[in-house]
């Protein structure tokens, strides 16, 4: 399954609660960090309501051991 890297780059300051509540529940914990997640339909429609506050790209997929290298 395809992997998405999230990064967040925009303040929620002066955003609706709800969007600080994705933004939290996505893992994101201050500006500039990233997380990867499945790119399930559940994360999607969480992405599509903070969209103006992250950007997302493609991740790399990982190996079985998790180094992405071979």
């Amino acid at each position: 399954m395809a992997q998405l890297r999230i990064t967040w780059i925009r303040s929620c300051i002066g955003r609706p609660e709800y969007q600080r509540r994705v933004i939290k529940s996505l893992g994101l914990h201050r500006l500039h960090h990233s997380v990867i997640h499945s790119d399930t339909p559940t994360i999607r429609g969480m992405v599509q309501k903070v969209v103006h506050l992250i950007t997302i790209e493609v991740a790399e997929e990982a190996g079985p051991s998790g180094s992405g290298t071979k």
